[in-house]
């Protein structure tokens, strides 16, 4: 990453992030191999697939070559947390508050760590958000998918929402002018907070079927229903209305 386009990214530091990403998101796959018993090769593919995805759907996107294929550090690493997932699971599974904690700790490192690439890359404020919420969903959504699951960005729960505000944060702050270090750190803390807070609160959008509109044609025979309801008591009541408005016949209009 170009060092005058974000000073406050030192090479190095973006790379210790970036693995520490990868690392816990390796994690999660290797976790979520396990649950779905596949063998020691599954887990651990699915350990490396997981970790690498965010960051290789996002530079595809840019145009360049992916950056966890010309460096075997990511492979590495990713490969290294899905065996560990699959050999200490056991014990791993039964922390599932730290768990939580370790994938939000992710999801908020990749959102910083992906828009600070787009934004190196000269890409706008829009694009630069996207792919930096890409870069930290991408993996999970995958792995979703992978063991036949609804991606969790797609069922409820914040999850997409604080990828988006911490990439978000980034994107804004670098296009006026803050090129440091703060703003990536209140963007990541900004991220992890929403995640933990989504997950111990249970925050998250409405379904889509709560906020749908009623159907037209429901609507429409209940107005049938009604006006029905209200003849047949005028009928009662003697007789329906003439259709010059004035009374039945038989009955007298008071004077």
């Amino acid at each position: 990453m170009g060092g005058s386009l974000l000073p406050g990214f030192d090479p190095t530091l973006l790379l210790v992030l970036n693995l520490i990403g990868t690392f816990v998101f390796g994690l999660s796959g290797g976790i979520a191999g396990v649950r779905a018993q596949l063998d020691l090769f599954g887990a651990v593919v699915l350990g490396v697939v997981v970790g690498i995805a965010g960051g290789t759907i996002r530079d595809v996107l840019i145009g360049i070559p992916p950056s966890t294929f010309r460096d075997w550090r990511y492979l590495a690493v990713a490969g290294g947390a899905g065996l560990l997932a699959s050999v200490a699971h056991a014990t791993i599974t039964r922390l599932q508050r730290p768990i939580d904690a370790i994938d939000a700790a992710g999801l908020a490192l990749f959102s910083v760590t992906g828009a600070a690439t787009a934004l190196s890359h000269r890409l706008g404020v829009v694009d630069a958000t996207i792919l930096g919420a890409i870069t930290g969903i991408g993996g999970g959504m995958l792995r979703d998918l992978l063991v036949r699951e609804i991606p969790t960005v797609l069922r409820g729960g914040l999850y997409a929402i604080p990828a988006l505000t911490g990439a978000g944060i980034v994107v804004i702050a670098y296009h006026t002018g803050d090129h440091t270090i703060l703003f990536p750190i209140i963007a990541a803390a900004v991220c992890f907070v929403l995640r933990i807070a989504g997950l111990r609160y249970g925050l998250g959008l409405p379904s889509a079927a709560a906020v749908a509109m009623p159907d037209v044609s429901h609507l429409r025979r209940r107005r049938s229903d009604l006006a029905s309801h209200l003849a047949g008591e005028e009928e009662a009541a003697g007789g329906s209305p003439s259709p010059d408005g004035l009374p039945p016949s038989g009955t007298t209009r008071d004077s």
